[in-house]
């Protein structure tokens, strides 16, 4: 996540296609060690991509993914009403 990050923030920047030195410049900026092999991997992936396009196809994928989960009940008997009731607004 943090090799994305750096070259969305570089893309952001006005850097139309960063490389590996301006994604090592970003993220010794913070102070986090980068990994060559992984940092090359996601620059492989993104350049010449448009990121708008990336991100929208990415959210597209997000829209179809299960978003909610199973409401906790407790052993107790009167307890499962209220837990059940929170659930909506956890979700908001």
């Amino acid at each position: 996540m943090r090799y994305v990050a750096a070259y969305l923030l570089a893309v952001l920047g006005g850097n139309e296609s960063p490389t590996s030195k301006d994604l090592k410049k970003i993220l010794d900026s913070v102070g986090i060690e980068t990994d060559d092999e992984r940092m090359n991997k996601v620059i492989s992936e993104l350049n010449g991509k448009n990121i708008e396009d990336v991100i929208a196809q990415g959210n597209g994928k997000l829209a179809s993914m299960p978003a909610g989960g199973a409401v906790a009940v407790s052993a107790g008997g009167g307890s499962a009403a209220p837990a059940a009731a929170a659930a909506p607004a956890a979700g908001e």
